[in-house]
């Protein structure tokens, strides 16, 4: 997969792990590094597909997780 960002630091340890605070945390680092609509979009769809091993999965491929 050929992002058109470069892929943001978000860091998630000693974070909230509630679902929705990681997937509003990784759509905002997104957004502010440039990914275009239809990638957060993607993510947002791909993210919410499974459980929540499948959403951390997913935030792996969109952004670097520290």
């Amino acid at each position: 997969m050929k992002l058109s960002y470069n892929k943001p630091i978000v860091t998630l340890v000693g974070k909230d792990g509630n679902a929705f605070t990681i997937l509003a945390n990784v759509r905002q680092a997104m957004h502010r590094a440039g990914a275009k609509e239809e990638e957060i979009e993607s993510f947002i769809s791909e993210a919410t597909a499974g459980d929540y091993d499948n959403l951390l999965s997913t935030c792996f491929k969109y952004v670097d997780v520290n």
